[in-house]
Order: structure tokens, then C-alpha cells, then sequence
């Protein structure tokens, strides 16, 4: 899968963080060069910043991701300040962050009494410094040198205006002094994150009072703080969009279809309780299950499937369901075959990963598309579905020549083809992110594992996937 977005501003900003290496000997560059993922270069090859250019050149703009995050998390050099946050900056764009206007951060703002979030100093700057402030020791320490005297910093008049004089400022000033209108919204949404955390406000009924409040304002813009998970016994919050449809929590889930589409009957329409009558028991699965706010892991499915099935031991019952998954599988797809196989192998496992569920169906009608004409609903079943943390839904596609081709890949049709896209598209607007895969890709089974280790741990931070 060749992912084509435009990297070209993260390149600048990676290579502007790499010239800080220039500062390290001959015989410590190919040391930190491994320690950033980046390709060695012998210590003959030139001047040492022809190394380092040398070695940069190597980087595909697929690895930049990497090599920025290990030079966020690990760098063998200090890097400027300024140079940090342009990174993390970039980096959490890569995560599609939903937007939040001027306009309602004003509204925001205005609505919170700023004694409140600032109660508890240590944390709050803590906080601040995380995300904000920017004074750099090495400048602080070569102006005092100089001039001697210390330069006034933000975090000096942070402590005059909002702790020593606490009627000085309100949040809207302090968001204005921090620059919070005007950043971006990957930083702006960690800010509210934090300033609700219980590091910051360490008293979960104003947590959640100031939630309340701060979502007043967010749902305006379609965003809101919904709480995630714990952390250390306190709520944890995140920001989170409100409109997509996949927002919605499922009421059934019907997939892993052995043979043909499966006869279903409601047995309450009220209450959406469904049942698959006819063919072979167990044929067809059903999970009915409350899908929880941190999305459907492996561990939620296994303990469905020992339930439902009556198997004692934990460890068997999660073989059992491996295999009765991958039975699902089109015995003439060998690439959707890998895919499932590199999803669980290529890297290592863990009950928290979410569940990656085979043959969802996803449109069921009782009439055939004969009968339906020009009415039928287009793509009755997904290869696999993932269930996400925010009620984000995300699809995985193999594409066979049968997707775009008749006479067994033989002739281009592009009626199918266009049905295609058009099914795509209406997933789209349903909530669902649809991600395709070529089947040459994965008619190897290393090939696939390959592509599942690039890909997996980009997923998993695009959609804010972690472990709880």
C-alpha cells in the first residue's frame, strides 16, 4: 500500500532536527544514526556533515514518521525548542486531528474561571511547559552572561498574573499570551486534554463539572471531550468528533459467514434482537455485545466467544476462535488468507489490540439484487472491519483483479470499477475509513507480514489506538 500524502514540510523540519547531530564526533554518528533509524554511513565518506546529508538523503518520506517521533522520544542530541514543537507539531497532523475554530476556542475560553484549572500550580505549569513555553535555557544563560541580567520570560509573567494576582488574567487572556488561538488543533485538543487530566485538576467531580463545561462550547464545532479510559483511578478524556455516523455504537455485529448469505429474522424488531434460522449451526456469528468506548479488543471477542461456545479453558478458546475466523476466509483469496495471518504475527500480540473481525456483513436485504433492480444496496460485505476507540470504524479491502476486471481478469470493466468507488464513497459518508490493499501486496505471506509492520503502528496512532 503506497501511502501518498505530501511530506514535503515534515522533511524540512526532520532535516533542520538531523543538522543538530553535526554537533557529535566521527566515531558517535553511525551510533546515533542507528539510534534514529537512520541509514549508516562510513566514517571515510567525507566531512561529517557530509555524513549526515549522506545518510539523510537514504530517508523515503515513509520513514520520516519514525525518525521523527525517535528523535521526539530519544534524540542522542538536544534539540532547539522551537525546532521540538514544529515536530510534534507535524507529527500530530499526521493524525488528522478534528478541527477546532477561532471562534468556539474564544467561546471556550470565555466560559471557564481560570482559578479553577490553576488551582494547583505544579501540575499547571507542569502542563504549560509540556505544550507551550518555550524559553530556552542555553539563550536565559548566555543573556544573563552578557547582560546580566535575566530576560523577563512568559513563565515569569505567568506567575504574576495568574498565581501571585489571580484577578490579573482570565483564560481567555492566558490562551492569548500561550498563542492557543492561534495553534494548532492536534495542540489545542491535548491542551483541553491535559488541563482536565487528573494531573492537573486532581479532583474528579470538577473534572468532570469542567468537561461539562468545556463541551458547551466544543459541540458547536462537532468536537467533544468523551472519556476514554482511567489513568491512575482518575478519568481520562479525549477529544473526539461527534459527527460521523460511525459514531454510533453497533447493536449487532453479523460476519464470519461459512458458505453463502446467511437467512436472518428478527425475533423483536422492537428491541433489534435478531436470528439466523436455517443451514448449519454456528454458520454465520453474532456478536451482540455492548461495543465499549475504548473500541472492540481481542480480549472482548475471546471472552464472547468462551461464553457463547462454553470453553473452559481461556487459551484453547482462543485458538478455537482463530481458526473459526480464518475458516471464514475465500479459500480463492490468498492475500486476504495473509492479511488476516500477518494482522496477529507480524508484530507482537496482545489481548488489548482490536479485534480484527472477517466478513462483516454490512447491508442485508431478503430480496436478491435481481429483484431489488436499481434499488439494491451496493457491497453486502466487507473483508474486515475494525472497531475503534471513538466509535471510529475503519475497513480493510484485498482488490482482486474480480474488483475491475471480467473473464477471470482478463477484460477491464469499468462498470465494476465504478461500483467500487461509488460503494467506497457511501461508506465514507457513513463514518467508515476505508483503506485498500492490492492482492499482489499480499500474495506472500513475508511480503504481507512486511506491509502489516509498516502499516499497523500508523493505524494505530492515526486512530489514537492504545493499550488500556
Amino acid at each position: 500500500m503506497v501511502d501518498s500524502r505530501d511530506r514535503s514540510a515534515l522533511r524540512t523540519q526532520v532535516h533542520a532536527a538531523v543538522g543538530f547531530l553535526g554537533s557529535l564526533t566521527h566515531a558517535t554518528l553511525n551510533p546515533a544514526f542507528e539510534q534514529l533509524g537512520l541509514p549508516q554511513v562510513p566514517a571515510d565518506a567525507g566531512t561529517k556533515n557530509e555524513r549526515i546529508e549522506l545518510s539523510f538523503g537514504q530517508v523515503p518520506d515513509s520513514e520520516l514518521v519514525g525518525v521523527a517521533q525517535r528523535f521526539l522520544d530519544r534524540s542522542p542530541v538536544p534539540l532547539s525548542l522551537p525546532i521540538r514543537r514544529q515536530l510534534e507539531d507535524l507529527l500530530w497532523d499526521e493524525d488528522s486531528p478534528p478541527q477546532i475554530p477561532k471562534k468556539t476556542r474564544r467561546e471556550l475560553a470565555r466560559a471557564i474561571a481560570l482559578p479553577e484549572l490553576a488551582q494547583h500550580q505544579t501540575p499547571f505549569i507542569r502542563l504549560l511547559d509540556r505544550l507551550w513555553l518555550q524559553e530556552d535555557p542555553d539563550f536565559l544563560f548566555s543573556a544573563l552572561l552578557n547582560n546580566g541580567m535575566r530576560p523577563r520570560t512568559l513563565r515569569d509573567d505567568i506567575q504574576r498574573h495568574v498565581f501571585r494576582n489571580p484577578e490579573d488574567w482570565s483564560a481567555e487572556e492566558l490562551f492569548e499570551q500561550l498563542g492557543a488561538f492561534e495553534a494548532g488543533d492536534a495542540r489545542f485538543a491535548r491542551f483541553l486534554e491535559g488541563l482536565v487530566s487528573g494531573d492537573v485538576l486532581l479532583d474528579e467531580q470538577l473534572q468532570e463539572a469542567t468537561v461539562k463545561t468545556f463541551n458547551s462550547a466544543l459541540r458547536s464545532s462537532g468536537t467533544e471531550l468523551r472519556r476514554v479510559g482511567t489513568a491512575d483511578g482518575y478519568p481520562l478524556f479525549a477529544v473526539v468528533p461527534t459527527r460521523l455516523h460511525g459514531n454510533r455504537r453497533p447493536k449487532n455485529i453479523i460476519f464470519a459467514s461459512l458458505g453463502s448469505k446467511p437467512d436472518i429474522r428478527f425475533q423483536s424488531s422492537v428491541d433489534n434482537d435478531i436470528e439466523i434460522v436455517g443451514g448449519r449451526r454456528g454458520a454465520t456469528l453474532v456478536y451482540d455485545r455492548e461495543i465499549p468506548t475504548g473500541g472492540l479488543r481481542w480480549r472482548d471477542l475471546h471472552s464472547w466467544w468462551q461464553d457463547t461456545q462454553k470453553i473452559s479453558d481461556a487459551s484453547q478458546a482462543r485458538k478455537n476462535l482463530y481458526a473459526r475466523l480464518r475458516d471464514c476466509l475465500p479459500a480463492n483469496s490468498p492475500g486476504q488468507r495473509n492479511l488476516y495471518e500477518a494482522y496477529h504475527t507480524a508484530l507482537p500480540t496482545s489481548l488489548d489490540d482490536p479485534a480484527l473481525l472477517p466478513e462483516v456483513w454490512l447491508h442485508w436485504d431478503h430480496k436478491t439484487v435481481e429483484e431489488r433492480g436499481p434499488e439494491a444496496l451496493l457491497r453486502s460485505r466487507m473483508d474486515f472491519l475494525l472497531l475503534l476507540p471513538h466509535g471510529q470504524r475503519v475497513v480493510l479491502e484485498v482488490d482482486g483483479s474480480q474488483h475491475y476486471t471480467t473473464d477471470r481478469g482478463r477484460t477491464p470493466d469499468t462498470a465494476k470499477y465504478a461500483e467500487m468507488v461509488a460503494a467506497d464513497r457511501d461508506l465514507k459518508l457513513r463514518g467508515y475509513e476505508v483503506f485498500r490493499f492490492g492482492h499482489d501486496e499480499l500474495k506472500d505471506l513475508g511480503a504481507a507480514k512486511e506491509l502489516m509492520r509498516q502499516f499497523l503502528p500508523e493505524m494505530f496512532r492515526r486512530f489514537r489506538v492504545t493499550k488500556t
